[in-house]
């Protein structure tokens, strides 16, 4: 009989992870019809949208699609909907319950970054949210319709490192508590709007690019919770996470209502590019995709609101505010991403190899017998991929994937061959992800795995395995 793990990775595809959708915004006087957009979105896979309002065009176009729905009522309506339940009601019969569940509502956004709402519409928020929820009680739709509001990573008052992450102290006790009793009363989740892209342009004298968009990179330890982070974003999710863990309210799920990345940008815009822009949402899509969740929650598989699906030529500011889309209003793509885990198998980030030693102690492997740091590999031009300290979840499916679809020889560390031993996940994964690695010829990104997996410029070995440099 063959070993179980074989059967395993006869039956492998990509883990069930998170999900993708996408931010509809219509600033702009040149976009194609709602029900063009609704073909457009089901021709891609996609089946979430987030929208800004509740137009009557948009929602009529959306029913039957089984595409889920985020509505928001905004900012300008929070004072409203805060000191009249009657306005509440009304707004929910009207642009909610008029819909559902022909147009598959499943959330209510209520207002958007509140807190830097020049209007200071701040102190509406927890009221209207609460009144909007009684109405949808009243309509019967509590169950199916959740109630939340986007924050902004501006809410934080500390982000660095992750692990001293928390929230504004004025808006503590007034807004973040009743939200978040509010949000545990009702089952519902934190809306966070985290865009990597505005720190790494701020601070790209100290932030790594390849940081920035997922690529191959040593990673940044956390001394706090003695994490290692691969990833801008997963350390900006992992600061709301702390901040929330602080105020004991770690139970509550996180939705990320917007992330995205400009494909073009003004000159003092550092990182607005239409590579940059591809090489974050591509691998972005398939970090969520592929499963897993943060370093500090790795069990929390995400939800993810790419912003956005059109270029808005009305948008005010920067010329990056007009160029975050994933589509021109013709429909056709401004760069390729994948939204689904039938396209990952096509998709390749096209990177620029990453230089530099990536061991940085991310994982503990034995020193070459010589004892020497300057073994066979240094200096040589050869390194080596290992697997990185993300969680035995992660870890377990990244080698899955290694040794099924991706095609690496795994023969070694099966019960009895040469590298079965040590029969520990780390060692297994490192041998499998290194076969990949070298198969490929050492390509760009052919040691990523998710974040799985990292590179080294010197041999490591794991027991009295060695790995090898080429096939």
């Amino acid at each position: 009989m063959a070993p179980l793990f074989f059967f395993l990775l006869a039956i492998f595809s990509f883990a069930d992870g998170g999900s993708i959708g996408v931010n509809y915004g219509r600033i702009a006087n040149d976009l194609p019809s709602p029900s063009k957009v609704v073909k457009l979105l089901k021709s891609q896979g996609i089946n979430r949208v987030k929208v800004y309002d509740t137009d009557p065009a948009v929602l009529k176009s959306l029913a039957g699609s089984g595409i889920k729905v985020t509505v928001d009522l905004p900012n300008e309506l929070l004072r409203a909907a805060a000191s009249k339940p009657s306005f509440a009601s009304g707004w929910v019969e009207r642009n909610v319950a008029a819909y559902h569940p022909h147009t598959q509502i499943e959330a209510i956004a209520v207002g958007n970054e509140v807190f830097v709402d020049r209007k200071n519409t701040t102190g509406f928020l927890v009221p209207a949210m609460k009144n909007l929820h009684e109405a949808l009680v009243k309509f019967n739709l509590h169950s199916d319709i959740k109630i939340s509001s986007p924050v902004a990573l501006s809410a934080l008052q500390n982000s660095y490192p992750s692990s001293s992450g928390s929230f504004r102290p004025e808006l503590i006790e007034p807004v973040f508590k009743p939200m978040f009793e509010l949000l545990r009363q009702t089952g519902s989740y934190l809306m966070v709007n985290a865009y990597p892209f505005f720190a790494y342009e701020s601070n790209s004298d100290v932030i790594s690019l390849d940081y920035a968009l997922f690529r191959e990179n040593p990673g940044v330890p956390d001394t706090g919770n003695g994490l290692r982070y691969f990833s801008l974003f997963d350390a900006q999710i992992d600061a709301v996470f702390a901040a929330m863990s602080a105020m004991k309210f770690d139970d509550i799920p996180l939705v990320v209502t917007e992330t995205g990345w400009p494909s073009k940008g003004d000159d003092n815009e550092i990182g607005a590019s239409m590579e940059n822009a591809a090489a974050y949402n591509g691998n972005l899509v398939k970090r969520i995709l592929t499963g897993g969740g943060t370093p500090l929650r790795p069990k929390a598989d995400l939800t993810v609101f790419l912003f956005a699906l059109f270029n808005e030529n009305k948008k005010d500011g920067p010329s990056s505010e007009r160029n975050y889309g994933l589509f021109y209003p013709n429909r056709e793509k401004v760069y390729n991403v994948p939204f689904t885990t039938e396209d990952l198998k096509d998709y390749r980030d096209k990177q620029s190899p990453a230089t530099g030693d990536m061991g940085g102690g991310q994982v503990r492997v034995s020193a070459p017998n010589n004892g020497s740091r300057s073994g066979s590999g240094s200096g040589s031009g050869k390194t080596w991929c290992v697997a990185s300290d993300v969680g035995k979840d992660r870890l377990q499916t990244a080698l899955d994937y290694a040794c099924g679809e991706g095609g690496a020889d795994c023969r070694p560390i099966q019960p009895g061959s040469t590298c079965y031993d040590p029969n520990t996940l780390e060692a297994h994964a490192s041998y499998a992800f290194n076969s990949y690695y070298q198969k490929t010829g050492r390509a760009a990104g052919s040691c990523y795995f998710g974040g799985a997996a990292h590179t080294v410029s010197q041999p490591p070995k794991f027991g009295k395995c060695e790995l090898p440099t080429g096939y």
